[in-house]
């Protein structure tokens, strides 16, 4: 017995020190976690712990956690995300939502969480966030804003939606069915939805008009660059027999399928059309010289129909043959053009670029002026600055060559936009399985993670660029937490100096004290676990203090859901980490007022709702 109380003495300093840790953000949160797994594995190795049923605790119990159900559905999702994301799915639809506002971009958002907190009553809430997540994103960067503001909201949305009915959640399930066992109380689908809708009402409030001002911009360094970068590039559009633009005519001087880019001249044969066009119609054999930034560049790239063909059959800007890559997908990069490099004083078909390197270049960005001529006539100087296109290892390859200075942070995919319809496909399928319920939801997160590799939307290597190493270790360690509080009884001996310490205190201060409790383990715990653990609890509370169970049932339902403090308190939480860039402290700094609101709403309200 001693050997466990030590056991049990030693988890909690490791559950503190780890959460210490994760908070101060000094080590990386891959370290952290699994010193927890270590600590843990060695002291359980030294001090011997039996379960109830007589099996010793053994390594291989705390490595479970890594093989758990819940976080191969996360992974999953992520790589599912990273399909629509690749394929620019949703851009139409982040569009439209955007227009749909009028120009109040800031709360473009705003009708969305609201939808997502009436569905989430209704439905999982895993498969709400799965659904809403890529739209969230794709409207936030559609109005200019970091998708760090709005997915941690989007997540601490759905948890409050699904406090408000029986169905909400498993975990109200889960109080619901134990409880019809243990007493007389059979709650009903909407029997704790009043309240559940009040306590979730302040919530609401706090997430749409105080959180957005706790909230900190999370972005890669890539994206911080790439943000901000304005600048133009001379690129040439060759008009081929089967171009869309062919047939193309200016309109007030303008092309209006180039709306994004700035027409500098169409060369026709040996005669340059210069702007402003008038009655210029585009036929096979023009060249169109624009000016355009990257992104404009990079959508005509990824259009259903190319403006700027760059594989296969076609004939590209240097005037040669390009191959297509074996996996389909193309990236975009800067590279600057080196003092003494090979490159000065000719043009891109003299200079053999693309036969060395296997990289097109798409646009020339010179500093000093934006010379009126066909790209392919422009002599390089030291300087210039190429927009090149080519597979992720030709790119890379640049790296060791000496006529030009690759800018690493610049490297970026170009959205497959004619995989968008198949990625959507997949998408309504897993989000229509999960909800439904024909299948668990992790062999509906497998099915449509291979579907989205099998049909081209993604491959293998941007599946895998997609798995959060961060999110994997931190589910990992914080189910071999649990395995070490329950198996040395620290979570129940919590729970029991609870009800000692509570005898004979007034009702209200009770049920506050119980949501307080649960409030704090259901962050660490699963909420699954932390509702299993206290339900016998809250009904003997009940019982001891004369009051009906349904009120201490009810604040247990609440309080199991009051998962916002950190990343590991609920699936939806890991599910939006990745994608918003978050780290442990983010939660700490939005979730814990959110809880602690919650937990003011609930103490106010429920002594007078239940007449306690």
């Amino acid at each position: 017995m001693l050997s466990v109380d030590i056991a049990m003495a030693l988890t909690f300093v490791v559950l503190t020190a780890t959460v210490v840790l994760y908070a101060l953000e000094r080590y990386p949160i891959e370290t952290v976690a699994l010193g927890s797994v270590t600590s843990f594995i060695v002291i359980f190795s030294l001090i011997p712990v039996f379960r109830s049923d007589g099996t010793r605790v053994a390594t291989g119990d705390f490595l479970q956690g890594f093989a758990n159900p819940a976080l191969i559905t996360v992974i999953c999702l992520l790589i599912i995300g990273q399909g629509l994301f690749q394929t620019d799915a949703l851009e139409g639809p982040a569009k439209a939502i955007v227009r749909w506002t009028r120009g109040r971009s800031k709360w473009a958002t705003a009708p969305i969480l609201l939808a997502v907190a009436i569905l989430s009553a209704f439905l999982n809430n895993t498969p709400v966030v799965v659904m809403f997540l890529p739209i969230l994103t794709a409207v936030a960067v559609t109005a200019g804003q970091s998708a760090s503001r709005v997915l941690m909201p989007l997540s601490f949305i759905a948890i409050l939606g699904g406090m408000t009915t029986l169905i909400g959640s498993s975990t109200n399930l889960l109080v619901a069915n134990y409880a019809a066992q243990s007493s007389d109380l059979k709650l009903t689908f909407f029997s704790f939805t009043p309240i559940g809708v009040m306590v979730a009402g302040a919530g609401i409030l706090y997430v749409l008009f105080v959180m957005p001002h706790l909230m900190r911009n999370r972005k890669t360094m890539a994206e911080e660059f790439q943000a901000t970068s304005g600048k133009q590039f001379i690129a040439q559009i060759e008009i081929t027999y089967e171009h869309p633009l062919v047939g193309t005519e200016a309109v007030s001087g303008m092309f209006p399928s180039l709306k994004d880019m700035t027409v500098r001249l169409v060369q026709r044969g040996q005669q340059p059309l210069l702007p402003p066009f008038e009655n210029v119609i585009l036929s096979p054999g023009d060249t169109v010289i624009v000016a355009a930034t990257r992104t404009a560049l990079a959508n005509a790239l990824a259009r259903r129909q190319p403006l700027m063909e760059t594989d296969g059959g076609e004939t590209n800007v240097t005037g040669r043959e390009a191959t297509p890559n074996q996996d389909g997908s193309l990236s975009l990069a800067e590279a600057v053009v080196a003092p003494a490099s090979r490159l000065m004083g000719r043009t891109l078909p003299q200079s053999g670029f693309y036969t060395e390197t296997g990289c097109l270049v798409m646009g020339i960005q010179r500093r000093s002026r934006m010379p009126r001529m066909a790209m392919n006539d422009i002599r390089l100087e030291a300087g210039d600055v190429l927009l090149v296109a080519g597979s992720e290892e030709d790119i890379a390859r640049l790296r060791g060559n000496r006529d030009v200075l690759l800018l690493d942070w610049s490297t970026a995919e170009v959205p497959r936009k004619r995989y968008a319809p198949r990625a959507l496909a997949i998408f309504a399928c897993v989000v229509a399985l999960a909800a439904s319920g024909l299948v668990p939801i992790v062999s509906a997160a497998v099915a449509g993670t291979f579907a989205m590799i099998a049909s081209g939307c993604l491959n293998i290597r941007q599946a895998m660029r997609a798995i959060d190493s961060r999110i994997f270790m931190l589910v990992g360690a914080s189910l071999a937490g649990a395995v070490a509080l329950e198996s040395t009884g620290g979570a129940s001996a919590v729970a029991m100096s609870l009800a000692d310490i509570l005898h004979g205190s007034p009702p209200g201060v009770v049920l506050s004290a119980l949501f307080f409790m649960v409030m704090i383990l259901t962050n660490f715990l699963s909420n699954n676990a932390a509702a299993v653990l206290f339900t016998p609890i809250a009904i003997n509370l009940a019982d001891q203090i004369g009051q009906p169970p349904e009120a201490f049932i009810v604040c247990l339902i609440i309080a199991a859901n009051t998962s916002f403090a950190t990343p590991v308190g609920y699936q939806t939480n890991l599910i939006v980490m990745g994608p918003g860039h978050y780290r442990f402290a983010d939660f700490l700094r939005a979730g814990v007022p959110l809880a602690l609101v919650l937990w003011l709403t609930f103490s106010l309200i429920a002594p007078w709702y239940y007449g306690l």
